[in-house]
């Protein structure tokens, strides 16, 4: 029973190989590219640094790297878990009331013009070099899509499953619960991914602009420096957490909303 058991979750593993080569390759044959124009080209490292001088870096300065990561993910966890439960409120308030959504709406559009590279330095000002300015910026950035994705969530609900469970008695929050909810579910998860991606570049750039450790102060000191490598490093570094964080709501989704899946996969 354990061996059918270990097989299967071999058989399980390798069925997901089709899905994730295609970008293996695509990745691995831009580094190669990258690799190969730097080592023919005879270009300095401090201009352009190949991939394997990066990752020697990266390896070399792991210490200092892995010290001014710790407090971008904090920022990020907590910037993000703060806006994922603003946005969760504001829609349930919007969709319970629509003459809001007239009201706030042009507001959050608005808060989505400012240029963070003119907001994210007054927020530093006002609230200091702490970790409330960043959890302030990765709201500001990453709210919205997932708003917009359950207001029109509820709004796409099928009304005939509506009328069904009100006229079996349901309440309004018993509609909202069965029906409205599962039906924002799909443009939940997708609001949620688009906004997943923006959430580490809004904590670097908070700390870019302001701040005692973090991996955008840890680029600019490299900048500052010369040090090309190293803010290159820095960048995969926060490449790799945003790739990790995006997994981690495809793992939500399914274990959320296991019955979710796209056309590719219900095909098979």
């Amino acid at each position: 029973m354990a061996d059918t058991d270990c097989s299967s979750s071999v058989r399980k593993s390798f069925s997901y190989l089709p899905v994730i080569l295609p970008a293996i390759i695509s990745v691995g044959s831009l580094f190669l590219l990258w690799e190969a124009y730097v080592a023919l080209s005879g270009i300095a490292p401090s201009v352009l640094p190949a991939p394997s001088r990066i990752i020697q870096q990266m390896i070399r300065h792991r210490v200092a790297l892995w010290e001014n990561t710790l407090p971008t993910i904090r920022a990020t966890l907590a910037g993000f878990c703060c806006s994922l439960l603003t946005a969760c409120l504001l829609s349930v308030l919007i969709d319970r009331y629509s003459w809001l959504r007239q009201a706030l709406f042009p507001v959050f559009i608005i808060s989505q013009t400012l240029p963070l590279i003119a907001i994210a330095p007054l927020i530093v000002l006002w609230f200091g070099f702490g970790l409330l300015p960043k959890i302030l910026l990765v709201s500001l950035v990453t709210f919205f899509p997932m708003l917009v994705a359950l207001v029109q969530g509820y709004a796409a609900t099928d009304k005939e499953i509506e009328h069904l469970l009100a006229s079996m008695g349901a309440g309004r929050w018993t509609i909202f619960r069965l029906a409205r909810v599962p039906s924002a579910l799909p443009y939940f998860f997708a609001g949620l991914r688009i906004s997943i991606t923006y959430a580490v570049v809004g904590a670097i750039f908070a700390e870019y602009a302001g701040a005692f450790k973090g991996l955008g102060i840890y680029i600019l000191n490299a900048k500052n420096n010369f040090r090309p490598d190293l803010v290159l490093a820095a960048v995969f570094i926060s490449s790799i957490l945003t790739l990790i964080l995006f997994g981690l709501t495809v793992l939500l989704q399914y274990w959320l909303a296991p019955w979710l899946k796209t056309g590719r996969e219900v095909k098979q």
